[in-house]
C-alpha cells in the first residue's frame, strides 16, 4: 500500500481498508478485526493528535458513526454454534432496531426493525431439524422457532439463485438475550474488554452476522449511531486489527455508483503512524436525497386495517435512469395481504399501486394465527409514482388483513406490525459491475428480488416524534370472561327448558287434569275443567 504525507496528493483509487491483509496473507493472526469511524468534514481529527503505540490507537473523542466488523474462524466459536454452521451452506442473521435513524457513512441500506434470518442448509433434501432454532432460542431469547421446515418461509431459488433458501423473522426490540449469551459462552474468563463490547451491542442500530461454507468464516458487524465516541483501540498480539477514520469525498470523476471517502488508515502494530488514504468503490445501496416517507395505519382499523404510506416527494434519484419506487413488507403471522387481491389492476391503480412484484408462500387466507407455525410473509409492491414534475407529498394504500387470535380475559390483544422500508430501485448503466464492497450488506430479503445491476436508493422513515418503527393494533377477540357468563347463562336456559319438557311429559303420562279457557257467546270466557 502507498503512503504519503497527509493530505494525500494521490488521485483516488479503488481500496478496501483490508488491503493491508491482502498483502500480508501470510500472518497466522487468529480473529481480525475493522473498526470504522466516519465523521462529518467538519469533525474530523487531526493526525498529530493520534497516539500509536504496539498494538493500540487512541486520541481525542470524535463525533462519527463507527462500524465494528470481527472476522472469526469456526473454531473460534462456541461448540453449539459450530455444530449449527457445519450443517449450512448459508446462514444470515440482520437485526434492526426499532428507532428511526440516519447515517453520514456508506452504511444507508434498511431493512424493517427485528430479527432477519436468511438460510440454506447444508443439505437441501435434508433441511436442519430444531437445532437452529434452539441456538437462536438461547442466543436471542423464547423465539416462536420450532424448526426451519415447520416455522421458516421457504425463498424462491428458480428466479432468483443467489437468494437463500428459507426466512424467518421476528420481532425483537433489543439484543440483552445476545449480549448475555456473548458475555456467557464466547468471551474468556476475565477478558473485560470483550464484555465491554458485548454490552455496546445493546446502543447498536444494527447488528449481522454472515457465514457461508466457501470461506468457513464467520463475519460480525455492528454499527452505532453518529455521536460522540471514544477514541481508543487496543488489539491482542494474535489479533489483527485494522483501524480507519473516514470521512465523505467527491471527486470529479465519481460515478453515479460509486461512493468516495478519504481519510486515514493504520493496521496496529504493523505501522508507525496512520496512512492517509483516498479512493472510490462501488456500492448498491444509496440515500435517497431530500426525500422521506411516514406510515400509518388508517382509522378504524377494523379486521381489514390499510397500511398507508405518505411521500414527501415523486422525484426519482437519477433522471436518466430507469427508476421504480418499491415497498418491502414484512408481516408476522397475525397479519397478511391477499395476492388475489392485489392481483386486480384497477384496484391496485386506485390505491397508488403498480403491482404486487413479490409475496412469499404459502399464505394461508383462512387459518387462525394460534393455529399457524410459520412466521409470517412477506411481500414486494411497486409504487405509483404520480409526474415527477410535480414533486409533491403523495400516499400510497395497501389493504392487509387480520388473523383470528386467540381469545384472552381482556377482549384485544396487541399484535405489531414493524414499519416497511421504502426504496427507488435503479437500473445502473450496462457494463457497470458491483465487486465486494468493503461498506455493502448483502442478503436483506429484497435485493435478491433485483438483477445484479440494480442501484437501491433509501427513502429514510420519518416517524412522529416519541414513536418507533413498530405499528401497534388492537385487535378485538373472544372475551373470556364474558364467554364464560354467556356459556352459564346458556346451560341454566337450555336446563330448563329441558325441565319444563321433562315435567310436560311426566304431566301427560299421570293423567294430571289441566285447565283451558273456553269462550262464552254471551257471558264471555268461562273456565271449564277437561
Amino acid at each position: 500500500m502507498e503512503t504519503c504525507d497527509y493530505p494525500c496528493p494521490s488521485s483516488p483509487r479503488t481500496l478496501d481498508i483490508s488491503d493491508h491483509y491482502k498483502i500480508k496473507k501470510h500472518i497466522p493472526y487468529k480473529m481480525r478485526q475493522r473498526i470504522t469511524y466516519f465523521h462529518k468534514n467538519e469533525n474530523g481529527v487531526e493526525p498529530r493528535s493520534l497516539k500509536l503505540s504496539s498494538r493500540s490507537i487512541s486520541g481525542p473523542d470524535i463525533v462519527a458513526e463507527r462500524e465494528d466488523r470481527i472476522t472469526l474462524s469456526l473454531e473460534e466459536l462456541p461448540i453449539e454454534l459450530q455444530h449449527v454452521l457445519r450443517e449450512s451452506q448459508e446462514l444470515y442473521i440482520r437485526w434492526q432496531k426499532p428507532t428511526a435513524f440516519t447515517t453520514i457513512g456508506p452504511w444507508n441500506s434498511k431493512i424493517p426493525p427485528g430479527l432477519h434470518v436468511f438460510y440454506t442448509p447444508g443439505n437441501s433434501e435434508k433441511p436442519d431439524g430444531g437445532r437452529l432454532c434452539r441456538f437462536f432460542r438461547t442466543a436471542f431469547g423464547p423465539l416462536d422457532c420450532s424448526s426451519t421446515s415447520g416455522s421458516f418461509t421457504k425463498l424462491p431459488n428458480d428466479r432468483f439463485s443467489h437468494t437463500t433458501a428459507y426466512q424467518f423473522y421476528h420481532i425483537l426490540n433489543d439484543l440483552s438475550h445476545l449480549s448475555s449469551y456473548i458475555e456467557q459462552y464466547v468471551c474468556v474468563s476475565g477478558n473485560s474488554e470483550c464484555k465491554a463490547r458485548a454490552q455496546r451491542l445493546l446502543d447498536a442500530n444494527s447488528v449481522d452476522f454472515s457465514y457461508d461454507a466457501i470461506s468457513h468464516v464467520v463475519k460480525v458487524s455492528a454499527l452505532w449511531p453518529h455521536e460522540r465516541q471514544p477514541l481508543f483501540i487496543d488489539s491482542q498480539p494474535e489479533h489483527r486489527a485494522e483501524v480507519g477514520i473516514m470521512t465523505p469525498d467527491y471527486p470529479p470523476h465519481l460515478e453515479p455508483h460509486e461512493l468516495g471517502v478519504t481519510g486515514l488508515l493504520t493496521v496496529l502494530g504493523d505501522e508507525s503512524r496512520p496512512a492517509p488514504t483516498l479512493f472510490t468503490f462501488p456500492s448498491r445501496h444509496k440515500p435517497a436525497i431530500r426525500s422521506s416517507f411516514s406510515s400509518s395505519f388508517l382509522r378504524p382499523w377494523g379486521l381489514h386495517p390499510t397500511l398507508q404510506l405518505k411521500m414527501s416527494s415523486s422525484k426519482p434519484p437519477l433522471e436518466e435512469s430507469s427508476c421504480s419506487l418499491h415497498t418491502y413488507l414484512t408481516l408476522p403471522r397475525t397479519i397478511f395481504a391477499d395476492k388475489y387481491q392485489l392481483g386486480d389492476e384497477l384496484f391496485l391503480s386506485s390505491k397508488n399501486l403498480t403491482s404486487l412484484r413479490y409475496i412469499s408462500q404459502p399464505v394461508d387466507l383462512e387459518a387462525p394465527s394460534y393455529a399457524m407455525n410459520i412466521w409470517g410473509s412477506s411481500a414486494l409492491l411497486e409504487l405509483k409514482t404520480p409526474d415527477a414534475r410535480e414533486n409533491r407529498e403523495w400516499t400510497a394504500e395497501i389493504p392487509l388483513h387480520l388473523r383470528y387470535l386467540a381469545p384472552s380475559e381482556q377482549g384485544y390483544r396487541n399484535i405489531s406490525v414493524p414499519w416497511p422500508v421504502v426504496f427507488w430501485a435503479c437500473t445502473a448503466e450496462d457494463g457497470t459491475k458491483f465487486p465486494n464492497s468493503p461498506f455493502d450488506r448483502v442478503n436483506l430479503g429484497y435485493d435478491g428480488l433485483f438483477g445484479p445491476r440494480t442501484l437501491f436508493f433509501h427513502v429514510d422513515a420519518k416517524p412522529i416524534e416519541g414513536e418507533n418503527l413498530y405499528h401497534d393494533i388492537q385487535v378485538p377477540v373472544l372475551d373470556l370472561g364474558l364467554s364464560n357468563r354467556i356459556s352459564s347463562g346458556t346451560a341454566t336456559i337450555v336446563m330448563m327448558g329441558f325441565v319444563f319438557v321433562i315435567w310436560k311429559l311426566v304431566s301427560v303420562c299421570l293423567g294430571i287434569p289441566k285447565t283451558s279457557v273456553v269462550a262464552s257467546p254471551k257471558r264471555g270466557r268461562k273456565r271449564k275443567s277437561l
